[in-house]
């Protein structure tokens, strides 16, 4: 007689409990060659859980935060990455950058200064800015705007100095008035072309710049500008804290892969990053979040 054996129970993908459609990629599959995690996806991973997890997962590149840099040690995170053999795709985050007070403004200042070491501590070229909202009680968004440009001309030769590029991102018109007056990629290169190329790039993210009907236009004269390529869905409804309403790929309505096709015609052949920032995907197993991750940038990305 012989035994029955069970099928394995599918995989379930995260945050949605649903079935997995593919298989999980293996380590040293090839088309995870350009995948990066952002560190944020993962929250409660540490530096070395992430590297860890990026490391038994076969994921190549990794895009650290500054805080959880700063907790482990920025030398020891520098060091821990380089033993593993990853890349560094990008830090997070420089900027903040409009205040009208002049000691706060100079802070400011001396933060990012701080931040672009970071950056070439860790072996990236690229420095990602969210370049603040408006001040406390000002309704003055070209001032803030100018206060923006400004500051990025007083980094721009420390910047250089350190071959760190400063990566300004657009973000979606709902964060402007708290997180990033720059609302568009084209507002973002109008800033960004006043600077040397390798100085001042621009940020390709796709949940916040999905929406612009001058997206493929503005991601072509974009070009050698695309210091950094990011991907998040956009979902329906939006979770009452418009901070984590970043979807996993393939959840909502982005089309990822149309996205990238576009920055790829521009001419980017770097690393992609996955940076979801969802309370959910937050509370899952960080694991099974990149089993997840890897699974839909086969089915969505690539």
């Amino acid at each position: 007689m012989t035994a029955t054996v069970n099928p394995a129970p599918p995989e379930l993908d995260v945050p949605s409990g649903r079935p997995a459609t593919v298989p999980t990629p293996e380590p040293g599959d090839a088309r995870l060659r350009r995948f990066s995690l952002n560190q944020k996806t993962i929250d409660r991973w540490s530096v070395r859980d992430a590297v860890a997890g990026c490391v038994a997962a076969g994921v190549q590149a990794i895009g650290l935060w500054r805080e959880p840099v700063q907790e482990y040690g920025v030398k020891a995170s520098a060091e821990l990455v380089a033993d593993a053999g990853l890349r560094v795709s990008s830090l997070c985050r420089g900027g903040f950058l409009t205040s009208p007070d002049p000691g706060a403004w100079q802070h400011a200042l001396d933060d990012n200064r701080r931040a672009i070491d970071e950056a070439a501590e860790l072996g990236t070229d690229c420095l990602v800015l969210v370049v603040g909202g408006l001040p406390p009680g000002s309704r003055d968004l070209p001032a803030a705007r100018a206060r923006v440009a400004e500051a990025i001309g007083v980094l721009v030769p420390y910047a250089l100095e350190r071959n760190v590029r400063l990566a300004l991102e657009p973000m979606h018109p709902i964060y402007t008035a708290d997180r990033g007056v720059l609302s568009t990629l084209g507002e973002a290169l109008d800033l960004a072309e006043r600077f040397p190329v390798e100085a001042v790039g621009v940020v390709a993210d796709s949940f916040h710049t999905w929406w612009d009907p001058q997206l493929a236009v503005q991601i072509a004269r974009a070009g050698e500008r695309i210091a950094s390529v990011q991907l998040a869905d956009w979902i329906t409804p939006l979770p009452p804290d418009a901070l984590l309403s970043r979807g996993m790929l393939g959840d909502g309505h982005i089309d990822l892969r149309g996205f990238v096709a576009l920055t790829d015609a521009a001419g980017h052949t770097g690393d992609i990053e996955i940076e979801i920032f969802n309370a959910d995907v937050w509370a899952a197993d960080g694991t099974r979040t990149l089993d997840t991750l890897r699974r839909r940038w086969i089915e969505h990305v690539i």
